[in-house]
């Protein structure tokens, strides 16, 4: 087992990570996964299996099931209890409700949560926490249920009413400054850090700002790094949150979120969302290691997302329903970063990065330059496209000391030299590029990975800031 430490490589250079606990003593810490019930309709109890065999052999120790007001839902609900029970791997389930969906203006909407509550709190599979029903949110902050204010409407018709075997155990998810937090003091015993997966203060405003688009757009990844190494992987959003719920006493639950991407393009007729967030520089990889780095206050990780296609962050196989985003997800497999959730979910519950048994190498990249041109795009680019940097990504678990050499063409490649652990590395890719990785020990090639399905595209027909992920078996 090897100690809170790994080691960081970039196209140049070599850094190590900080050093956090190194404490291996197993706590009740949990990684979960954010799942849309809302992209299950067509799934049968088999797909949910498959699901939470995928998650649980992936270190993922359940779902957080977002539930919205489709009255088809519930069934599906049902669906992933039974098949988490059918599992037989101990696989935790919690209701996530989505409040950006479900009405919260009248008493009688609040029992329609009640109801999520009462019919699985003695489930085997439902996640306590504290001895009590574990229930979370997504929004949430202007809810009255008919009440006179959103924390009374919360405590009187949801927390309140939920007594005995049904007491929850509440952390959600409310957009408010943390320095209200005292504010909800009778509704919640933790709080839900939705936004501190992503940097999102990095937005295109703020890189001018700093200088930085010219560097980002000729590829200079040395001085994008240096100027954003304080604001990637930074926990200062969970420091605010940990010290407003510590003000509050009572040994309040925290829980953080990470993600590997954000890009969602919807235009005006849809859902009019049309932007991405910050998701370079080994993002997720980085956020991992700084929730390790503070794991001693951060009781639970969320995942964000295992299967919601649409904002591009998912982790899980491509399956189910889409919300009209085949257009920049179908074809782009993210199932190569369930590689790297399965080594840092164990360091941040163990407190111990696990011992590399076998030689891993994950890489990803956009399928087109920043700067392009679409040829048939009605919604246009999206908000913060000149933030990222055209590059293949790329995150190497080693055994020992090895060679890497990415390469993006047959004329252009760049060779690291790679520490036991982990490395991070980078190279730049023009239009005609695709991706390529070999790991070589000794003279022999331990692996060697290529992305069949996918070329850099100069030209493309829509905007698709969605990531293409492969990686080793």
């Amino acid at each position: 087992m090897t100690p809170i430490s790994s080691v960081s490589a970039t196209a140049t250079t070599t850094s190590q990570v900080p050093t956090g606990t190194s404490s291996p003593t197993a706590s009740s810490k949990y990684v979960i996964a954010h799942f849309m019930v809302g992209n299950a309709y067509p799934y049968t109890v088999d797909n949910w299996l498959a699901d939470v065999f995928l998650a649980h052999s992936s270190g993922i120790d359940g779902f957080a099931l977002n539930v919205g007001v489709d009255d088809w839902q519930p069934s599906q609900v049902a669906n992933a209890y039974q098949a988490a029970l059918q599992s037989g791997t101990g696989f935790k389930l919690f209701l996530s409700f989505d409040m950006s969906s479900l009405p919260c203006s009248t008493a009688a909407n609040a029992a329609t949560l009640r109801t999520y509550i009462t019919t699985y709190a003695a489930h085997p599979n439902q996640l306590l926490y504290n001895g009590r029903v574990f229930a979370s949110t997504f929004s949430g902050e202007t809810c009255t249920f008919g009440q006179g204010s959103v924390a009374s409407g919360w405590s009187t018709q949801f927390v309140q009413q939920l007594t005995g075997s049904s007491a929850v155990h509440f952390v959600p998810s409310f957009f408010i400054d943390p320095s209200q937090f005292n504010t909800y003091s009778s509704v919640i015993d933790g709080m839900f850090n939705w936004n501190s997966a992503w940097p999102t203060q990095v937005t295109t405003s703020f890189v001018s700002s700093l200088g930085l688009l010219g560097d980002i757009a000729t590829g200079q990844s040395s001085a994008v790094s240096s100027a954003l190494s304080g604001v990637i992987g930074s926990t200062t959003p969970d420091d605010t949150y940990i010290s407003s719920l510590t003000a509050m006493g009572g040994g309040r639950t925290y829980m953080a979120s990470v993600s590997p991407w954000f890009f969602t393009h919807y235009g005006p007729s849809s859902y009019n969302k049309n932007w991405m967030y910050f998701g370079d520089e080994h993002l997720y990889a980085t956020r991992w290691e700084s929730l390790i780095n503070i794991r001693d206050q951060v009781d639970i990780v969320e995942i964000i997302s295992w299967n919601d296609f649409g904002e591009s962050h998912y982790i899980g196989p491509i399956e189910g329903d889409q919300p009209m985003s085949q257009a920049w997800v179908d074809g782009n497999d993210h199932t190569g970063w369930l590689n790297l959730t399965s080594y840092y979910a164990s360091a941040f519950k163990t407190g111990t990065y696990p011992t590399l048994t076998k030689d891993q190498l994950v890489m990803w990249s956009r399928p087109h330059p920043a700067a392009a041109s679409a040829s048939n795009d009605p919604v246009g680019k999206p908000t913060n496209y000149q933030i990222t940097q055209d590059k293949v990504w790329a995150v190497v678990l080693a055994t020992s000391p090895a060679t890497v050499v990415l390469s993006t063409s047959s004329t252009q490649s760049q060779t690291f030299n790679v520490s036991a652990g982990v490395s991070k590395l980078s190279v730049s890719i023009q239009p005609g590029g695709t991706m390529h990785g070999t790991l070589t020990r000794g003279g022999q090639t331990v692996i060697d990975l290529q992305a069949t399905n996918f070329t850099f595209e100069a030209e493309p027909t829509t905007y698709n800031f969605n990531a293409h992920v492969v990686a080793s078996p």
